[in-house]
């Protein structure tokens, strides 16, 4: 559980390859360059931990891209202080990068095991989510709601109606939508019942997966 100079020294040149690739939020760019993705993945990816790509963790989930992770953290706009409400806590890395930024984060996790393992690896390494859940996703967490950000972390087949109605007025939804191949949408809370709708390119995620185990 070490996070040496070399780790660092990777760290910085990530962040300058998701520069390079258009991110500009500085909050962000910082949570990146401080959050030790190694300590997230199996000893026997270390190696590729600071490279731009998803790796595969436990119960067939994967890590996501630090791109991706980025590009999604820049549009929530999220300020310090923001409630936050995280759709698949996975890995935990998405989370720690959050928490780095100064927001309250609220995450719900699906797979029994990686909830089990998560909830006790984030706070052994610093990072410590106001609430971790073990439920669906695709509910959201209404008794904490209204939410200042929405952040699902894998490809729904369509956006949960209960997503949008948990966030704040001005509040921003970021959600992957599609089957095999997913358009990041963004959706901005501009009124009780109207909602601003940005489509962002195409990604690739895990399936938001709808039972609990």
């Amino acid at each position: 559980m070490k996070d040496t100079h070399k780790h660092q020294g990777l760290r910085n040149q990530l962040v300058k390859t998701i520069i390079q690739k258009g991110i500009t939020d500085k909050n962000v760019l910082d949570a990146i360059a401080k959050v030790p993705r190694h300590l997230f993945m199996d000893s026997g990816f270390v190696d590729f931990a600071y490279q731009d790509k998803a790796f595969p963790i436990a119960a067939e989930q994967t890590i996501s891209q630090p791109y991706t992770v980025a590009f999604q953290s820049e549009l929530l706009k999220a300020k310090s202080g923001d409630k936050i409400l995280e759709i698949g806590t996975g890995s935990g890395y998405q989370a720690a990068v959050l928490i780095e930024m100064g927001v309250k984060v609220y995450t719900i996790e699906r797979q029994q095991e990686l909830f089990k393992k998560t909830k006790l690896f984030l706070p052994k390494i610093g990072y410590k989510p106001k609430k971790m859940i073990f439920g669906d996703g695709y509910l959201g967490l209404p008794e904490d709601a209204p939410f200042d950000g929405i952040i699902v972390t894998a490809g729904a087949p369509y956006v949960p109606k209960p997503l949008l109605s948990q966030l704040k007025i001005g509040g921003r939804l970021v959600i992957p939508v599609g089957d095999d191949i997913q358009i990041m949408t963004l959706f901005i809370r501009t009124g009780e019942k109207d909602f601003e709708k940005h489509e962002l390119g195409e990604f690739r995620f895990v399936p938001l997966l709808k039972k609990k185990n």
